[in-house]
């Protein structure tokens, strides 16, 4: 038996043997297909890319139908149990685990370039008190660039460590500054004594007292929440730092693609519209008549479902025990009662079990956030703070692939065709 795809064209009786590798045709095999020589050969209509792999990659294994999250082989379940965010990065980017030498270098790295010039922010400081934090984040990341001029060199190994090593380490200051300037308070500079996730912490909610010592159980949560956003494999936006990326531009521009495209509710707004949708059931006696309006297509079950997931999100279930130990802290969110029942519900109903819909990152992920009193538009900030190692090791990945080539889609024209032009005196007459 031959890996290959025997392919028949109706229109011409010709036959043609497609290699297939990895489970993959080459779309370029396809081009051979043509009624003519004078015509373009077949190409793939993929919207949205449902079907369409664009690279091969080592960073995420994702296996919905059973439900498998990896990063470099390593089951998410593990990492969020027993390893740091800093490591995890570290495996993200280097592809292994740390040794201990290496890991405290690493550590080292990343707390010293936690401070930014005092022009960045300045720069900060002249968005509007109303501006979203998301924006200003996505503004602040690509200028950057202009303060690194030499980040365009992407071909020199060790230029590109170090724009890696400060993206890691200035984007929780940035999003902290980004939470401040909301609030109309003062920034708060990054104290280097803490930990990625304490020292976060500290820039977001500290005010008059010398030094802000957060609560260990909320740092390990919040740093369990980085893990389990760190990568989610060609998702839109590491798709976006990709595509952008492949310009061959520095990895500050393509990061803030990458925000910019999880600045988009149907990405990373996700959580917020699971906390709109919890509110406005209220209490659990309100869930039947919620469940049967979904039925109807009357409502909408948010947080539940995804492209890639057709069985329990593994995130979902580490973030569901994650919300106990914030809980115990900030006390419990009332909004959880009711997801609780819905989510009991709907695994049980025969509807939603036929159509696979199974609780996402998402679902819980807004409860904890809201505990932690951070306004729902923060809530992307987060998500886009811990996705930065695993959009670095796919920018890192690309750079490195000698298969990879400027972006560029195909498109399917459907305008008119060779139109005489009419002049401006005929037109306006």
């Amino acid at each position: 038996m031959t890996d290959s795809l025997t392919v028949r064209d109706n229109r011409t009786g010709a036959e043609y043997d497609i290699p297939i590798l990895d489970g993959t045709i080459k779309a370029a095999d396809l081009g051979q297909i043509k009624v003519d020589a004078e015509q373009p050969g077949l190409a793939v209509y993929d919207p949205g890319f449902v079907n369409t792999a664009s690279c091969r990659s080592s960073v995420t294994y994702i296996d919905g139908e059973k439900g498998i999250l990896e990063y470099r082989g390593y089951p998410i379940e593990q990492l969020a149990e027993n390893s740091s965010f800093l490591e995890v990065a570290y495996l993200l980017i280097h592809g292994a685990l740390p040794t201990k030498a290496e890991y405290e270098a690493w550590e080292h790295e990343i707390t010293f370039h936690t401070f930014v010039h005092e022009n960045v922010k300045s720069f900060m400081q002249g968005f509007r008190y109303d501006a979203h934090p998301m924006g200003m984040l996505m503004a602040s990341v690509g200028a950057l660039s202009t303060f690194y001029p030499e980040s365009g060199n992407i071909a020199d190994a060790d230029n590109r460590h170090i724009q890696i090593v400060r993206m890691i380490a200035k984007m929780p200051t940035l999003g902290a500054w980004a939470f401040r300037h909301a609030q109309g308070k003062p920034y708060v500079y990054p104290d280097n004594d803490l930990s990625y996730a304490e020292n976060f912490l500290s820039m977001l909610f500290k005010m008059s007292e010398v030094t802000y010592e957060p609560d260990a159980r909320i740092a390990k949560a919040l740093d369990t929440l980085f893990i389990l956003h760190a990568d989610h494999e060609q998702n839109c936006s590491t798709n976006a730092v990709r595509s952008v990326g492949s310009s061959q531009v520095d990895p500050y521009s393509a990061v803030s693609a990458g925000i910019g495209a999880l600045y988009g509710p149907l990405h990373g707004g996700a959580n917020e519209a699971v906390l709109r949708m919890l509110r406005r059931i209220g209490n659990k006696s309100e869930i039947p008549a919620f469940i049967e309006g979904v039925k109807a297509g009357n409502e909408r079950l948010m947080g539940f479902g995804h492209r890639v997931y057709k069985n329990y999100d593994p995130r979902a279930k580490i973030i569901k025990k994650a919300c106990d130990d914030v809980f115990e802290v900030t006390g419990v969110n009332p909004l959880l009662e009711v997801a609780q029942e819905l989510e009991k519900i709907a695994l049980e109903d025969e509807y939603f079990v036929k159509r696979k819909l199974y609780p996402n990152v998402d679902f819980y992920s807004g409860l904890i956030y809201e505990a932690l009193q951070f306004p729902p538009e923060m809530f992307t900030v987060l998500f886009a703070i811990g996705r930065t190692p695993g959009w670095l090791a796919q920018w890192l990945e690309l750079v490195q692939d000698k298969e990879q080539k400027i972006a560029r889609p195909k498109q399917i024209y459907t305008g008119e065709r060779t139109l005489d032009f009419v002049p401006r005196e005929e037109r306006w007459a």
